[in-house]
């Protein structure tokens, strides 16, 4: 390694760390020399674990070994025990000692039971649960489901398309199946503004979905799911969102919930190198498309920082979403300045689940390294 060469470390193997891996080497090429440290085998493409109970198939996984090698960069199977930033290093919990220039914690969230007697969709580890519910509504087992996006959920879009998708795949069988999308949102999708809002509640109508929006539930007992000021009514089954708990990394800063708090180019505040981009970070909302964004920012102010000519700019969210609506689908995307209009044409290219600047055409291109997951 030149000796002008930044060393960076990119700890975590989803979409933060994946599109920062992509990032750094676009924009700094050999002045960078990356490391990944990442527990999994796999980059598993979560987003679309939405689709996986109602189609045969099941979601992508690419092997982190293979996108490693494919890109020329070391992928260290462990995970993060500790940050020493005085030292530049991390200990890991294989007890190995790794040194770094920069650091890029890209640690995700733990997803947790939000609402107590809940089916709780987590992702593809869920997706079977899931696809038992919709058969037992297709043969008639059950007729009443609830569909619950809990209070502290900051990106409920699965949610719909859970509820839309299991509406189009047990009608024909099941007419009189009683679906209920229950919300703590004031809106459906409030985050994509009052046009998402009105497309959404239009999908659910016409699948004949009920929505009740402002409502918080507390638990689902005794096959009643109960609302706040002790309101209920009866259902057979109820799927819900979890709830984000951040990893709390050890060696580095965190709030009461366990996210790091960062500055506006992602860097960790009271700390020397290190960033922390994705779920891990103390943002307000977490979505695999905004951990791109943030990963981009970082590559960037990292790259600048190792002699290469950008000019980094802080990180203003844009918010992308491809609702997939059992056979339909839209694309809604708001800009920083508010600006929100729900079409089904694409909005960006590749038109996929993850609109990640590197990450999206990377994986798209690199199909050949993918593999199926198992069910």
């Amino acid at each position: 390694m030149a000796a002008d060469t930044t060393r960076v470390l990119v700890a975590g193997g989803g979409v933060a760390g994946l599109e920062a891996v992509l990032a750094l080497q676009a924009l700094a090429g050999d002045r960078v020399q990356i490391e990944l440290l990442a527990p999994e085998r796999h980059f598993t493409y979560r987003p679309l674990a939405v689709a996986e109970p109602f189609t045969a198939g099941a979601v992508q996984r690419f092997p982190l070994a293979a996108i490693g090698a494919d890109r020329g960069i070391r992928v260290h199977r462990d995970a993060l025990a500790r940050v020493r930033v005085d030292e530049h290093s991390v200990e890991t919990q294989g007890a190995a000692s790794i040194d770094y220039d920069a650091l890029m914690l890209a640690l995700g969230a733990w997803a947790v039971e939000a609402i107590p007697g809940a089916l709780t969709f987590r992702g593809p580890q869920d997706a079977a649960r899931v696809r038992t519910v919709v058969d037992a509504l297709r043969d008639g087992a059950i007729r009443r489901v609830a569909f619950v996006v809990p209070g502290d959920t900051t990106w409920s879009l699965p949610l719909y398309e859970l509820a839309l998708q299991t509406a189009s795949a047990v009608r024909a069988a099941a007419p009189a199946a009683d679906l209920t999308v229950v919300t703590a949102e004031p809106y459906p999708l409030g985050g994509f503004g009052e046009g998402a809002a009105d497309e959404v509640s239009m999908l659910l109508e016409r699948q004949d979905v009920r929505l009740i929006s402002g409502a918080a539930v507390e638990e689902v007992s005794d096959g009643r799911l109960r609302l706040g000021l002790g309101g209920s009514f009866r259902i057979d089954c109820a799927i819900a969102l979890p709830r984000l708990v951040g990893p709390r990394p050890r060696g580095v800063p965190s709030d009461e919930l366990g996210f790091v708090p960062v500055d506006e180019f992602t860097r960790v505040v009271r700390t020397d190198a290190v960033f922390a981009v994705g779920d891990v970070a103390a943002q307000p909302v977490k979505q695999g498309g905004l951990a791109a964004q943030q990963a981009d920012v970082a590559a960037a102010v990292i790259a600048a920082e190792a002699g290469v000519g950008v000019t980094p700019r802080p990180y203003r969210p844009v918010l992308r979403g491809l609702l997939l609506g059992g056979g339909e689908a839209r694309f809604l995307r708001r800009d920083a300045d508010g600006a929100s209009e729900p079409t089904d044409e694409p909005l960006w290219w590749p038109a996929t689940k993850i609109s990640g600047r590197h990450l999206a055409p990377y994986l798209a291109g690199h199909l050949d390294l993918a593999s199926t997951a198992a069910r």
